[in-house]
């Protein structure tokens, strides 16, 4: 490993876990809230050692959430 990958992946491990946070901050009753914390957690993914995840593929699961939302959300879960 170059010099400095080990800081770069703790920065790293230190971004996705920030967003996620961040995503369980934000996530409350409104489906908005819902919607912009599984958006922030799916970007997290990109930080995340353990997730084998490209751009793309991100780029693919937000537009299903936005679409999602587009079409009026998920059916209710049972609780």
């Amino acid at each position: 490993m170059p010099e400095g990958s080990d800081s770069e992946r703790e920065s790293d491990t230190g971004r996705a876990a920030f967003l996620r946070d961040i995503a369980e901050d934000v996530r409350g009753d409104s489906s908005e809230s819902e919607q912009l914390a599984a958006i922030l957690y799916r970007v997290s993914d990109l930080y995340d050692a353990d997730e084998e995840t490209t751009v793309p593929e991100i780029y693919r699961n937000v537009q299903n959430i936005l679409e999602i939302k587009e079409r009026g959300g998920l059916p209710e879960r049972d609780g």
